[in-house]
């Protein structure tokens, strides 16, 4: 088994309130009085108070904008390669404060043996891998690999690979670098794909320092994987390219999906590990949306209290895709009592529709 012994989490500069998105949005959607009500009341209703972007814009008047022209109508509209200047400019920056905050007085960069960068908001190569390699001065010979496109459950996936690193280098060091610069994706287009995206989406970074349970250090000990693909799905959830940045689609149907098929995903994993859903002390469940959590909320019957931690990220930051499941085990992992025993349960959705879990204890 391996264990993460530390995690660092990392967010842009620029903290917008949900509120100045909303005014932002409603400028640019051009909605007529009865809509604007309609996403305000959205907007009001989606759990989150602030979220961060590498983009100043959301909440400034048109003439100090830098990313977007000066225009209502946002004409010319930022290009796919616009964007991805934008991310190439920012994501290594963002993934070292989030490193250094996780190795922070554990390792010099040169004991790190191997990397792993997730993204599913920027692509180019040379990527973010070599960027933080050059930033953070990493070894050239570094084992690194990338996981892209995954979405939401992508630092679960990571963690899987982490984990097949560890049992077989007993001197393993792994880090795990997840960044996300979702809010340079925005799309005018009042469509619902689009309106949900611009609803729930933020920007952040979050890194994982993996190691084999022999390393002599505290940390939560990584027991077990389990996922399944729900095929009814696979059009409900999606990340696809087009020349004006990657688009989301993210139906009103994914909650439903949770919630009818959420407790049996749960069951099977937790008869894996022989435990039951009373022996879990701790659930880690990522906030793709409020709606989202009360699914499985529902679908595994808890009571008020099980998922805190989950809407309290939700509420700060909103959703980061693949670092938000990170930035909740952080806060987990701070609050934990060494006195008794604890079993996490942590689970994430993504395209296809993926549904990836793990189970982890002190």
């Amino acid at each position: 088994m391996s264990k993460i012994i530390s995690i660092g989490t990392a967010v842009p500069a620029f903290k917008h309130k949900q509120n100045d998105i909303l005014e932002f949005m409603s400028r640019i959607y051009a909605f007529t009085e009865q809509d604007k009500r309609k996403l305000k009341f959205l907007y009001h209703q989606s759990g989150i108070d602030t979220r961060y972007s590498v983009i100043g814009d959301y909440s400034r008047p048109i003439s100090e904008w830098k990313f977007y022209p000066h225009s209502e109508n946002l004409e010319p509209f930022p290009s796919l390669e616009h964007r991805m200047s934008w991310y190439s400019k920012f994501a290594g920056p963002l993934s070292v404060d989030a490193i250094r905050n996780c190795v922070a007085n554990r390792f010099h960069p040169l004991e790190i043996t191997h990397l792993i960068t997730v993204s599913c908001t920027g692509m180019s190569a040379p990527g973010l891998d070599l960027q933080i390699l050059e930033l953070m001065d990493f070894p050239k010979n570094i084992f690194r690999t990338s996981i892209n496109f995954m979405g939401c459950y992508a630092a679960i996936h990571a963690m899987k690979i982490a984990d097949a690193i560890c049992c077989q280098d007993k001197n393993a060091k792994v880090l795990i670098v997840c960044t996300e610069l979702c809010t340079l994706h925005f799309q005018r287009e009042a469509t619902m794909n689009n309106i949900a995206s611009s609803l729930l989406f933020g920007d952040g970074s979050a890194a994982a320092l993996i190691t084999p349970d022999e390393y002599d250090a505290k940390g939560i000990h990584l027991k077990s994987f389990y996922s399944e693909i729900l095929p009814k799905g696979k059009k409900d959830m999606a990340w696809e390219l087009s020349s004006t940045g990657f688009e989301m689609t993210l139906s009103n149907y994914v909650p439903d999906l949770i919630e009818e098929d959420f407790e049996s995903l749960v069951n099977k994993a937790l008869i894996k590990n022989n435990l039951t859903q009373e022996q879990v002390t701790h659930w880690c469940i990522h906030p793709g949306g409020r709606k989202i959590l009360e699914a499985a909320h529902k679908s595994l019957h808890f009571d008020n209290g099980h998922l805190g931690n989950c809407y309290q990220v939700l509420q700060q930051y909103g959703n980061m895709s693949s670092p938000t499941i990170l930035f909740i085990l952080e806060k987990m992992m701070h609050d934990l009592d060494a006195s008794i025993p604890n079993k996490i349960f942590g689970a994430a959705f993504g395209p296809g529709l993926t549904m990836e879990t793990f189970i982890a204890g002190s």
